[in-house]
């Protein structure tokens, strides 16, 4: 069965429009609740925990999705704004059938989105997903009123997170002499991340960290941090972390203003736990991880491959390998011995640490990492375009790679959460990658058209 409704990353979209909207938040309720409900056999309710991150359309979704998971007799928790790991944490602790978390992730405000964790705190399977789609077809309905769900606010969410934060992080070191600014996008991190860090010792300079609703991910956070890095340099601080709007990404910025993506920091922590023995395996990436990624750590005789993009393919691979490292070049990084999931803060932690225990800057880490020119191309395109049925596309998808061959790579992939066409050529020869995306670009704009 294909996913009607469920992308890589839950369902999204922009807000008033299909499927962002309230009835269909209240009949995603219901339909999970129902398929929740089923799974148990002791006779009690289930219980799901709601969390958010800031959007003002988060209070709408937040209403009917509680409405339709007490409609189908499953009770409710509700964290209020927390990061998707927070989520993702507190459903594993309290021991609940499920987290589901409201949030469009690094998108703008208009969005919004809606995506679930099972109990043990990771995201649902497949095929729990396709089974609450088929659930969404049934008409909506409502148990008898002495079965109806019950809700009630979790009022110390954001410290239990916290503290499981610092747990993460090496109990004989703290952050004493670092001052660090943490960049929490306006988002569901704003809370929580400053205290983070302050508490384990560090001088912290918090900015976006005054959320007003619409200005989550306005030029600030991992997607646009510029001002992360300007801040830094301002401040003549020692690093700079940035978060996305629900703080599961990351990227970092050091005292020089030189900025650290996903791929330079999942190098950093698995150079560092090899050097350590505690790597556990080898490493995940994504189509999307740059090539010199994969040949730096092959210098370092690290098992890298590479899963579909996606956090949540990364951690399939990690499990079915009994590895511990993956993530992906924009932030994402799962470090399974510290957390269930992508978590920008957790993330954060081991790379400091890492700083902290083997006495070097990042830059240090990073010194025999090329990182190759990639350039990523976004281009929109209609509803159910397949660039794999477009002979034009084919065509110079074919001429890119014979000419790029043994010098670089071309990956062109529809998004999983917006109507776009993502295209990425990668190459030694900086010029040569920018000539061919914009080509490949300008191809599939015409055939979209």
């Amino acid at each position: 069965m294909s996913r009607k409704y469920f992308g890589t990353d839950g369902v999204r979209g922009r807000v008033g429009e299909a499927p962002i909207t309230p009835d269909f938040a209240m009949r995603l309720g219901f339909a999970a609740g129902k398929v929740l409900a089923a799974a148990r056999h002791d006779g009690t309710h289930a219980a799901v925990l709601i969390g958010k991150d800031t959007r003002v359309s988060g209070y709408m979704l937040e209403s009917a999705l509680q409405a339709g998971l007490s409609a189908a007799g499953v009770d409710v928790y509700l964290s209020g704004p927390l990061p998707t790991p927070g989520v993702a944490y507190l459903t594993r602790a309290l021991r609940l059938s499920a987290g589901v978390v409201i949030s469009a992730s690094h998108n703008p405000f208009e969005d919004n989105g809606i995506k679930f964790f099972g109990s043990g705190g990771v995201k649902l399977d497949d095929a729990v997903e396709l089974e609450i789609e088929r659930e969404l077809d049934r008409p909506l309905a409502c148990v008898a009123s002495a079965s109806l769900g019950r809700a009630k606010r979790v009022n110390d969410a954001a410290g239990r997170y916290i503290e499981f934060c610092k747990s993460t992080f090496p109990s004989e070191l703290d952050l004493r002499g670092l001052k660090i600014v943490v960049d929490c996008a306006h988002g569901a991190a704003y809370q929580v991340a400053p205290h983070v860090f302050h508490e384990l010792g560090a001088d912290v300079v918090a900015m976006a960290n005054h959320p007003n609703g619409i200005n989550i991910n306005d030029d600030c956070g991992a997607t646009a941090p510029e001002a992360l890095r300007q801040r830094v340099l301002a401040e003549k601080a020692d690093f700079g972390i940035a978060l996305d709007g629900d703080g599961d990404r990351l990227v970092m910025v050091d005292q020089t203003g030189e900025l650290y993506d996903g791929d330079r920091l999942l190098y950093v922590i698995a150079c560092f736990r090899r050097d350590q023995g505690t790597l556990g395996g080898g490493v995940v990436g994504t189509l999307m991880s740059n090539l010199g990624l994969e040949h730096a750590l092959e210098r370092r005789q690290i098992p890298f491959t590479r899963a579909k993009v996606g956090d949540r393919y990364v951690l399939e691979i990690l499990k079915e390998r009994g590895w511990l490292i993956g993530g992906e070049s924009s932030g994402h990084l799962l470090c399974l011995d510290r957390h269930s999931t992508g978590d920008g803060l957790v993330s954060a932690l081991q790379v400091l640490s890492a700083v902290r225990l083997s006495g070097k800057g990042l830059a240090d880490f990073c010194a025999d990492l090329k990182v190759y020119p990639q350039v990523l191309r976004n281009v929109r395109v209609r509803k159910g375009f397949d660039h794999r049925d477009n002979l034009a596309i084919q065509a110079a998808l074919v001429e890119a790679e014979v000419e790029l061959a043994g010098r670089g790579r071309v990956l062109l992939r529809a998004s999983g959460t917006e109507p776009v066409l993502r295209v990425m050529v990668e190459g030694r020869d900086a010029e040569l990658t920018e000539a061919w995306a914009g080509k490949l670009a300008a191809v599939v704009e015409e055939a979209a058209a």
